[in-house]
């Protein structure tokens, strides 16, 4: 019998699974809800990622099973206790008899993205960070830093702006733009509002939800407005010079670009691509693949360690 790998992407939003064998064929996936203890209770968590496992693992004997990755973000918290012990039961009630190693989800991005054991890894969603991977490890990271002091170039950081500049216009009855109609009725329901209005507005939301705009500086860049996309270039110089934190010029390591901003702002990838093939014209820049590959990926590796 075929020894198998599993690797399991769990979010905040979602939880994935991937049994399969030591060279990449997938025999099984499942899904459920969001399965990260940083976002939800323990046992409520660790209940999502079970119901994952389950289907992942219908028709195979978990035995097999030599060798689990789990990738999250925020893995420090995972060593909690309470949050071990929740894990834990799910490994023993799905017959694992293998450890599962949780890893951040800076390697397993990277992982999915390159088969090389050296390079840098970008990632932009609602947050942002750089990391330079060095096998199985981060050697040094660069922003990362969360939402209220860094993440630069992030989707909270694009919506923060949109929002503060709106809220400028407002103030200072300057010319409407494309983009601060989409933010006001975005944040206020209507069409129109004070800056006092929409500063009331903003502030009774819970800060880190400003992400939401983002996806509205896209599309008014997109539609013609500078502003916006004057917002999305800078968003592009500041991922790049996180890149440039963990990665000497000339370097000719790969980079794996990954995050919903990177995948869905084509004007901030096109911009972040664009800085990166001035800086490091020898790297192959690639795209991120899903992140439950990447670990089934860093399982096989640690199996192979073994």
């Amino acid at each position: 019998m075929r020894t198998l790998v599993l690797g399991l992407d769990v979010g905040g939003t979602s939880s994935r699974a991937v049994v399969a064998t030591t060279d990449g064929e997938v025999i099984g996936r499942g899904e459920a809800g969001g399965g990260n203890p940083l976002a939800a209770p323990p046992d409520l968590a660790a209940a999502e990622v079970a119901a994952a496992l389950r289907d992942a693992l219908a028709g195979t004997d978990p035995a097999l099973v030599g060798a689990a990755v789990l990738s999250l973000a925020g893995v420090g918290g995972f060593g909690d206790r309470d949050t071990a012990l929740a894990f834990q039961r799910v490994w023993d009630a799905a017959g694992l008899r293998c450890e599962v190693r949780a890893v951040g989800d800076a390697q397993v991005a990277y992982a999915s993205g390159t088969d090389a054991p050296r390079g840098t890894v970008l990632i932009a969603g609602t947050g942002a960070a750089a990391a330079r991977i060095d096998g199985d490890r981060i050697a040094l990271v660069g922003d990362g830093l969360g939402w209220l002091l860094g993440d630069r170039g992030s989707g909270f950081w694009i919506g923060r702006r949109a929002a503060a500049d709106t809220a400028l216009r407002l103030q200072s009855d300057g010319p409407s733009t494309l983009l601060t109609e989409l933010v006001v009725r975005a944040v206020t329901g209507g069409p129109d509002a004070t800056a006092d209005g929409f500063v009331t507005a903003v502030h009774r939301r819970p800060p880190r939800t400003l992400d939401r705009l983002a996806p509205l500086v896209t599309e008014a860049a997109l539609a013609g407005d500078d502003h916006a996309a004057a917002i999305l270039d800078e968003a592009a110089g500041h991922l790049a010079t996180a890149v440039a934190a963990v990665r000497e010029t000339g370097e000719t390591d790969p980079i794996v670009l990954s995050g919903s901003v990177l995948r869905h702002c084509g004007p901030v990838r096109e911009g972040v691509r664009a800085r990166l093939a001035e800086t490091w014209p020898g790297a192959a820049v690639t795209d991120a693949g899903p992140a439950e590959l990447g670990a089934v990926k860093l399982a096989a590796l640690a199996l192979g360690d073994a």
